[in-house]
């Protein structure tokens, strides 16, 4: 054999001698862990109350009326309109989860297993937009449906990824004419 296969074959790691010291290694890191987890949890906890101030979310009507569009994907969460890193807690709107989508013309039905659901009306329906991001979650160009309403006295954006992308322009279409129709009423009933 060569003599290097030897050296390497006579060399042994060295036997730990300082069990104590790496004990209080292993303990020190996991208290530090425990401690930047609690810390955030508390951050979380603080941010839904300053949120407090929220109404509670709407219920979907027993009669939503016939789907338009329906759609699985993703729920990234809430945000205040126009501030992708200010994500909203309050009312279960920062968890993340599956979502199933519907369109309706009384407006949008949001089904969330596991977490808090709520219904959006048309009349409080802004506007719907091909992004790239909303706070924690930042996807390619275009990769992300998010849809403005109002709620209470602030304007939302809520953040979905379909199954399925290819469905978002059909989405941001649909819910745009809506929102024009609401509009044009608007202005129509206000001019009389």
């Amino acid at each position: 054999m060569t003599p290097v296969i030897l050296l390497a074959a006579e060399r042994e790691s060295a036997e730990v001698t300082d069990w104590a010291a790496r004990i209080g290694w292993v303990v020190g890191l996991a208290l530090f862990v425990a401690l930047v987890y609690w810390l955030m949890r508390e951050g979380w906890k603080w941010r839904g109350t300053l949120q407090g101030d929220l109404p509670a979310l709407p219920g979907a009507p027993d009669e939503p009326g016939r789907a338009r569009l329906t759609m699985s994907g993703r729920y990234h969460g809430s945000t205040t309109a126009g501030q992708w890193l200010d994500r909203i807690v309050a009312q279960g709107l920062g968890t993340r989860s599956r979502v199933e989508l519907t369109l309706t013309d009384a407006g949008l039905d949001v089904v969330r297993p596991g977490a808090t659901d709520f219904f959006v009306p048309a009349a409080a329906l802004r506007e719907a937009r091909l992004d790239k991001g909303i706070a924690g979650k930042v996807l390619t160009e275009g990769g992300l449906l998010v849809v403005t309403w109002a709620h209470g006295d602030r304007l939302i954006d809520s953040g979905f990824r379909s199954d399925h992308a290819a469905e978002h322009g059909e989405w941001v279409d649909a819910i745009n004419s809506m929102t024009s129709k609401t509009e044009t009423q608007t202005e129509t009933e206000g001019a009389r």
